[in-house]
């Protein structure tokens, strides 16, 4: 019998997403309520194992064609040229636009989730035009952090549905892609310029090979994992405990049952299956696909 192979789950949800038409129709409808002035806001690396979290706030001017005849959606389903292209158009015809980050040990400390959040607010309060309602993709924000009265509405998939968000979706991910070309200079053995920071195969192993740098956010599975093998490496082999006996004097604290230098094994062992104990941000990261697949992680 002849069997058909399945869709992965990401291939089949960027198929679902290739069939959703991205237009001004969310900003439309909300300008027939009375609104004027509408953020797109969105957030790009939101998966990464290294660097900050980008999110970035768009206005553009009603019924925005130019952008529609040059394909603007998801950054996720744009080719690096089609984003760069579109980048410069939307930065040229935008009433507002802003860009923030969100650093890696912020990351670790607050959680990803929080950290994007925090990323899109920080985008919302640099715009120099105050929006009347934010149009924000999958996430709610804590306006009253705002200085100007704001509507929201939390859009599922917003960023292949409406243009605002969509834009947004293009600056924040060229402008995050360009911080990890640059940073692959100072890093080059990790592959930045390539996988952009996500957990591809390769990045995988130079975090084995090479331990994590400051930049990477160590709250993630993978980072974690190989911090916690660096941290076993480098330990000194313990010594038989009947030879430490032998030196130790009773009560010592060379009498202790259980040699510490396993911990961290256990806790690699541990985050390697996502425990919340180990890793806080388990959820963080999307697996080891290629470097050809990372456009669809954000």
């Amino acid at each position: 019998m002849l069997q058909i192979p399945s869709l992965s789950k990401a291939s089949a949800k960027q198929q679902m997403l290739r069939k959703l038409v991205c237009s001004d129709a969310p900003e439309q409808a909300l300008r027939q309520q009375g609104f004027n002035t509408i953020a797109g806001v969105d957030e790009v690396g939101r998966g990464a194992l290294f660097g900050p979290v980008v999110a970035a706030a768009v206005i553009l001017p009603p019924n925005p064609t130019v952008l529609g005849r040059l394909g603007l959606t998801d950054s996720k389903q744009l080719t690096c040229w089609q984003r760069e292209e579109l980048d410069g158009k939307i930065r040229a015809v935008a009433v507002d636009l802003a860009v923030a980050e969100v650093d890696a040990e912020t990351i670790d400390r607050i959680n990803i989730y929080q950290a994007s959040r925090l990323a899109m607010l920080r985008a919302v309060q640099q715009l120099a035009v105050a929006p009347d309602h934010l149009l924000i993709d999958a996430l709610h924000l804590d306006l009253s952090q705002l200085t100007h009265p704001c509507a929201e509405t939390s859009l599922v998939y917003g960023d292949a549905l409406s243009f605002s968000i969509a834009a947004a979706s293009v600056i924040a991910k060229v402008h995050r892609d360009a911080l990890m070309r640059s940073l692959d200079a100072l890093h080059p053995q990790y592959g930045l310029a390539s996988h952009k920071g996500y957990a591809t195969s390769k990045h995988r192993r130079a975090l084995l090979e090479y331990g994590p740098t400051p930049l990477h956010r160590r709250s993630f599975a993978p980072v974690l994992a190989a911090t916690c093998a660096a941290t076993s490496a480098a330990r000194p082999a313990a010594r038989p405990k009947a030879a430490l006996d032998l030196k130790a004097s009773s009560g010592s604290l060379f009498e202790q049952a259980e040699d510490a230098s396993t911990l961290p094994l256990q806790g690699a062992k541990a985050a390697k299956h996502g425990s919340p104990r180990f890793n806080p941000a388990a959820t963080g990261h999307r697996g080891a696909a290629e470097e050809k697949d990372t456009t669809a992680w954000d």
